[in-house]
């Protein structure tokens, strides 16, 4: 398949690939594929999502280099010291900064708390409501989207600065892209034209009413945003010879801390990073709708892919290597 029958599947298909508005390819360092749909350009922006939750793993790595964050152990609370814990609670003590990130954190309840915390003035305050619980520290893999709000809540008191500005500062704009803007609006409409509205959106982060970011959704990218994230990912943290984050911790960020199951397609995860497999170097930030950051270490290629909003369309791992890298090698 060459760039040219590419273009064509994606504009006739009516099924899964029907929803792609971009994709972004770097190899070896060059922009190798560029090609959008549905009326988006290579600027356009729009939410990814959950890769959302693979850029806070990133901005996680920097407040640890730069010594904000002591350890990936350090523990939750101790950034939350005027919190009033619930009475009885004690697992809440127990949470490090690692359970966030290897999603491995103890949250109360069967389903995630998602019209409190939606409609609180302050969505970290009100997830740690419902972090803890009887059962302990299980070490199980629960996907909590709500729950990577902490992380958010974290960055911002250990650097005392709103954690987009920290992002802009030590991630967007060492890489050479736009930075992006609070949102603003978080009412219950704008929440749902947030997710459904499928034209382009401005470089933005979605915000609770204190302006803190949401930490599990709401960024705003392109795909070619994407791309060099995951090149610099490629990279071992650096971008034109700079280090952004450290070579370290992106060995650890994509390195197996859990196998997941069948929900997950049986990968492995990492630090809100996924590895789909066990025997080859290849990771990815994975969002609902088919946003992805894709990053082959093996080829040197990362691929960046937005689309509009289409449920259970999850992992474009497969799409990427059977259509994109064969394009992108022709």
């Amino acid at each position: 398949m060459d760039k040219e029958q590419l273009h064509d599947l994606i504009s006739e298909s009516t099924g899964n690939e029907s929803n792609i508005c971009q994709i972004y390819a770097i190899k070896d360092g060059s922009a190798v594929y560029d090609d959008c749909w549905h009326g988006f350009k290579t600027i356009d922006a729009m939410n990814v999502n959950s890769v959302t939750k693979g850029v806070m793993g990133l901005l996680a790595g920097i407040a640890l280099d730069g010594g904000y964050i002591r350890s990936a152990d350090q523990k939750v609370m101790d950034f939350f010291p005027d919190y009033s814990v619930k009475r009885g609670e004690k697992t809440i003590y127990d949470v490090t900064v690692r359970h966030l990130l290897t999603m491995t954190a103890p949250f109360k309840g069967k389903s995630e708390p998602w019209k409190r915390v939606c409609t609180s003035d302050d969505w970290t305050l009100a997830i740690l409501d419902h972090l803890g619980g009887r059962k302990g520290i299980t070490g199980e893999f629960r996907y909590a989207t709500l729950g990577i709000q902490i992380l958010a809540g974290i960055i911002e008191r250990a650097t005392g600065e709103k954690c987009i500005d920290f992002a802009n500062r030590n991630l967007f704009e060492p890489l050479g892209l736009p930075k992006r803007i609070p949102h603003g609006d978080s009412s219950k409409e704008d929440q749902f034209d947030f997710f459904m509205n499928k034209n382009p959106r401005k470089y933005e982060w979605y915000t609770d009413p204190q302006g803190c970011v949401t930490a599990g959704w709401g960024l705003c990218m392109s795909a070619r945003d994407m791309a060099v994230v995951g090149a610099m990912v490629q990279n071992g943290g650096l971008h034109n010879g700079r280090t952004v984050v450290s070579k370290e911790y992106i060995k650890e960020m994509t390195a197996s801390h859990l196998k997941l199951g069948a929900r997950f397609g049986y990968m492995n995860y990492g630090y809100l990073w996924y590895m789909p497999y066990d025997d080859r170097d290849v990771c990815a930030a994975i969002g609902d709708s088919g946003n992805i950051i894709y990053v082959n270490r093996e080829e040197n290629v990362s691929v960046g892919m937005t689309g509009t909003f289409r449920p259970r369309i999850f992992d474009r791992v497969d799409f990427i290597e059977q259509k994109v890298l064969p394009a992108i090698s022709g």
